[in-house]
């Protein structure tokens, strides 16, 4: 499929990531009635990070996943490539909630996620092209400069996050986005190929003994049973690990909205582009607009940015294959070119989506219930790929019943408040998407404060 206008380029087809590596086909799918000690529902880097760390924990133990395509589908497959250390939905929120102390340990815990994922690439022999360089937020305009010096208070808070607070110029050293007045620099992130990490951990827990049934779609969860066409799955302990794909389950249609997400890569630049953007560091580079867009460079000299599209489809409906409307693939193209003029002749290679699982209240969960033997986890919001792992090794211990510091983190056994019925869902979400896209546009006309309209919408979405 292709996308029409000036940017011709191949769409869909789940993600340039499996584009790139090649798209995996299912296997092993369920094919009647089973029993395990554990079913986890979903094989993306949740269900696979638990399953690595419970398998290692107990290898007694029968392990299934189900999963209604391929083990990195969704999110895990389609992502921007970035292993942050950011607290979905910010610290002050729980802090408020749970504490100063305990927000600072869940902190300290996402920033060592980051190193625990690189440490299992390494060591499990996953080539997933890892660069751990930082992470580097701009400021383009005087509202957003405003926004930078807020976050650098909000740093000095919070020290345990690492931001330090960077100049224009020093910004430039970096990575020289165009009209770059000032930023922020973090250490805790990385730069990764997100479906590599996902096919990577697939054949490491498959060869463990833990079988990922493809292909193989779940209908309904209930205490202690996963239920499919194929045959229900009764186990002692059933996980959720749908994420964005929550909604398609019986019961569960308002408990994640699932946003849009949406990305390009361009081919790859010629060496003199390079030389005028620099970015030698490989930092994830985002922007402060309400309505953000972020990037990556990788290793073979391409520019992979995202941003929003359209940002939700009525009666929670997910994507197909990851499709992308050329409007948007124009947007982001536009969006890339302003940051980046040297690369304005380079063609868009690939554009794609997906959905992201975002609670209501903006915050990720980890639980488990002993009674009814059933586990979940998401709400990650587009932090993921480092809160999977967390979560993923919170669940093991949840699931064999230890008392851990992890155990004890202030997103475990949090239940968060539903979504709103239809139609107030699908207005509310574009209603909040629309005034950001607003209050962007009058920033960029010269106003110097942050919109009063962004604020509002901030307060409205509980963002």
């Amino acid at each position: 499929m292709s996308a029409s206008g000036d940017d011709i380029c191949t769409t869909g087809g789940v993600s340039f990531w499996y584009n790139q590596i090649g798209r995996p086909r299912a296997s092993d799918i369920l094919e009647g009635p089973a029993e395990a000690d554990v079913v986890i529902v979903g094989a993306g880097y949740t269900g696979l990070w638990l399953a690595y760390y419970l398998s290692a924990a107990r290898p007694d133990m029968s392990i299934r996943i189900l999963e209604q395509r391929f083990a990195g589908y969704g999110a895990s497959g389609r992502n921007g490539g970035w292993l942050t250390n950011t607290i979905t939905g910010g610290q002050d929120g729980y802090a408020r909630e749970y504490g100063r102390e305990a927000t600072r340990a869940f902190q300290l815990a996402l920033n060592d996620s980051v190193d625990e994922v690189i440490r299992v690439a390494d060591a499990e022999g996953i080539d997933a092209e890892i660069h751990k360089g930082g992470s580097l937020l701009v400021a383009r305009n005087l509202a957003q400069l405003r926004r930078v010096d807020e976050h650098a208070r909000h740093a000095a808070e919070w020290p345990e996050e690492g931001y330090r607070r960077l100049t224009a110029a020093e910004a430039a050293e970096r990575v020289r986005v165009d009209g770059t007045l000032g930023g922020l620099w973090q250490p805790h992130c990385a730069r990764i190929h997100p479906a590599k990490l996902a096919v990577g951990l697939a054949r490491v827990v498959r060869a463990r003994g833990v079988r990922i049934h493809e292909g193989t779609r779940v209908d309904r969860i209930e205490p202690h049973a996963a239920v499919t066409a194929r045959g229900t799955v009764r186990a002692g302990h059933v996980i959720r690990a749908t994420e964005g794909f929550t909604s398609g389950l019986a019961g569960e249609k308002r408990t994640w909205a699932p946003l849009n997400s949406s990305m390009i890569i361009t081919e790859p630049l010629p060496p003199e582009a390079w030389k005028e953007i620099g970015w030698s560091h490989f930092d994830t580079v985002e922007d402060l607009a309400h309505v953000y867009s972020y990037a990556q460079r990788t290793p073979d000299g391409r520019i992979a940015l995202g941003g929003r599209g359209n940002p939700y489809r009525f009666g929670s409906r997910t994507d197909n294959n990851g499709d992308i409307a050329a409007a948007t693939v124009a947007s982001l193209a536009a969006i890339l070119r302003s940051w980046f003029p040297s690369a304005k002749d380079v063609p868009i290679a690939h554009g794609w989506s997906g959905v992201l699982g975002v609670p209501r209240n903006w915050r990720a969960t980890v639980g488990y219930e002993p009674d009814t033997g059933i586990g979940w986890a998401g709400g990650y919001v587009g932090t993921g790929v480092t809160a999977t792992n967390l979560a993923g090794r919170t669940l093991a211990e949840l699931i064999t019943g230890a008392n851990t510091a992890l155990t004890q983190l202030p997103w475990v056994n949090r239940r968060t408040r539903r979504w709103e019925p239809e139609p107030l869902r699908w207005l509310g979400i574009h209603g909040i998407y629309r005034a950001y896209g607003w209050a962007d546009r009058r920033e960029q006309r010269g106003g110097q404060q942050t919109s009063v309209v962004a604020r509002v919408a901030n307060a409205v979405s509980g963002r």
